[in-house]
């Protein structure tokens, strides 16, 4: 058995394994100070800051098999008793030093979502106290340095964020360690932040939006002191679907999420057909026509956001020959009842998925409606078949995207459009269940 010695060597460290995952497996008995990722052989080598650490972690691995991501890996002493600046790795891939440091430089991949500083800060607050933060925008992608007050705090965020998405699916942390001993931070903005000095000045700047990311104050009101990260994190979804500004007329501050729609035709209208048309702006928790006045429906959405753009872009609508008038209930929510309609697991609300694609659609109804989930081999005929019952149809189209069929039918009039969205989306053509949205396109 090789002698004791501040350097470990790992074996069986396969592709998969990132050099945080490594720092995990060490962390618990002291400083890593240096790594090398020896791809080519499937093996690493990582020096402790002193020769007990080392020992000890030996020691207990030997007792425990250690494992990463699955895989069994194997630990010894080094022949090393030191690891030179020049076998140290920067990063993944590189060849060159890459000592921890209370800096950590972080470039954000799949960004599908604006970052700020408020963002980076909420999810690397939980490591540690954070000094300063600077973004920046490089060859590479989005960047940011996150200087942390000490090395271990630093050290823990590397082991615990390193290739974590901040967003479900994006915004994906490749982290490593930065070089530089300590950030000049000028101003305290939304690109950049002194944590230990907020008396910086913010800078006169144009518009963040006019650079393709959304002005923070732009968040609405659930960028508040002490907002949680989700509510960040959905304010930064709707901010980037609506390019950092609101609908004209829309506030982003309403809270009450329970909707009185009145003047319904009676004779033509159910729960199902209105969920058709008010899922169109957020997710339908439970909708209930009231029995005593059956021209009236309670439509209960999942947030006052989504509850305010059906306000917003449904009132004074007409359906089946009718004025809507659509309008805040007194009631915070919908009682569970067998006269209620739940919703809440219906694969039918649209925001489950696509929700950035689904708010950038929010429109009042038009003459045009957009049909996908068509099958493959569906005619015009056939759409025409299926929805002219509705009204004067003006014109289709029959077009392909990413080899999915698709179709536009144009109405005389948006009352057509909007009887035949919510008497047909979600209903069987040819075996398929079709999906119908309006469309903001003026003509085919």
């Amino acid at each position: 058995m090789a002698e004791s010695s501040k350097v470990i060597h790992i074996r069986n460290v396969g592709h998969e394994i990132a050099e945080a995952d490594l720092l995990q497996l060490l962390q618990p008995f002291g400083n890593v100070s240096k790594i090398v990722m020896l791809r080519a052989k499937n093996q690493a080598l990582l020096q402790m800051q002193d020769l007990h650490n080392s020992v000890s972690a030996l020691q207990y691995y030997s007792t425990v098999q250690p494992s990463v991501r699955g895989r069994n890996v194997y630990m010894q002493f080094s022949s090393h008793q030191e690891l030179t600046t020049d076998q140290s790795s920067h990063g993944r891939n590189s060849d060159q030093e890459s000592e921890p440091n209370r800096i950590l430089l972080v470039t954000i991949h799949h960004m599908l979502y604006p970052i700020t500083v408020e963002v980076l800060h909420q999810v690397f607050k939980a490591y540690g106290y954070v000094e300063k933060i600077v973004t920046f925008q490089k060859s590479a992608g989005f960047q940011a340095l996150i200087q942390y007050q000490s090395l271990q705090e630093a050290v823990e965020a590397f082991g615990a964020l390193h290739g974590r998405n901040i967003y479900d699916g994006c915004c994906q942390l490749d982290i490593q360690y930065s070089n530089l001993s300590e950030l000049q931070v000028h101003y305290n903005n939304d690109r950049s932040r002194d944590f230990t000095n907020p008396s910086l000045p913010t800078e006169q700047r144009p518009r963040a939006s006019q650079q393709g990311y959304p002005d923070p104050g732009g968040l609405y009101a659930f960028q508040q002191p002490g907002a949680s990260y989700a509510q960040m994190g959905r304010a930064a979804m709707i901010a980037t679907a609506f390019g950092g500004t609101l609908p004209p007329g829309v506030t982003g501050s309403n809270e009450r999420c329970t909707l009185i729609v009145s003047n319904l035709n009676t004779d033509k209208i159910n729960e199902d057909k209105l969920f058709n048309l008010f899922s169109l702006y957020g997710n339908i928790v439970r909708i209930k026509i009231l029995r005593n006045k059956p021209d009236h429906a309670l439509v209960e959405m999942a947030d006052g956001f989504q509850a305010e753009l059906a306000v917003h872009y449904l009132k004074g609508a007409m359906l089946f020959a009718k004025k809507l008038e659509v309008n805040y209930s007194k009631y915070p929510n919908i009682t569970s009842a067998p006269d209620a309609h739940d919703y809440t697991t219906s694969s039918l609300n649209r925001f489950n998925s696509n929700v950035i694609k689904n708010y950038r659609h929010c429109c009042a109804p038009t003459k045009m409606i957009h049909i996908s989930a068509l099958p493959q081999e569906i005619s015009e005929d056939a759409i025409l078949n299926h929805v002219s019952e509705h009204g004067s149809v003006v014109n289709t189209k029959l077009f392909e995207v990413n080899g999915k069929k698709q179709a536009l039918v144009q109405f005389e009039s948006e009352e057509e459009a909007t009887e035949a969205l919510v008497s047909k989306h979600a209903t069987s053509l040819e075996g398929n269940m079709i999906r119908i949205s309006f469309s903001q396109m003026q003509s085919i």
